[in-house]
């Protein structure tokens, strides 16, 4: 498939979850998700979901409920993307640490 319709679905999944997450944590205060990337499969049937969880020590809990929501996130997504997309892909998430990686390389490089 060609490379230009991946990542224009990638981008297209990535704003419409990111839209999703922004909906449901607005009743929860102090608890912020992004998604800081996605990947689809090239035959759409996996998509590989990095998330950028805060806070930080509380980042399992909520993957863990976002992982128990994943067919309610994909219902909602695709009820956003129907006209878009004709097949929706099984959603799987993941937590993004590049982020504290990046952190921890500065610490070591400042020591």
């Amino acid at each position: 498939m060609d490379s230009t319709r991946i990542s224009k679905i990638n981008r297209l999944v990535q704003k419409e979850l990111g839209e999703i997450f922004r909906e449901q944590t607005s009743a929860m205060p102090g608890v912020l998700v992004s998604v800081t990337s996605v990947s689809v499969s090239p035959d759409l049937s996996v998509a590989r979901v990095r998330l950028s969880l805060f806070p930080g020590d509380r980042s399992e809990e909520l993957l863990k409920s976002i992982k128990a929501s994943t067919k309610q996130i994909r219902y909602e997504l695709g009820t956003r993307v129907k006209t878009q997309l004709r097949r929706l892909p099984e959603l799987t998430f993941f937590i993004d640490d590049s982020l504290d990686y990046l952190e921890h390389i500065d610490e070591l490089l400042k020591k």
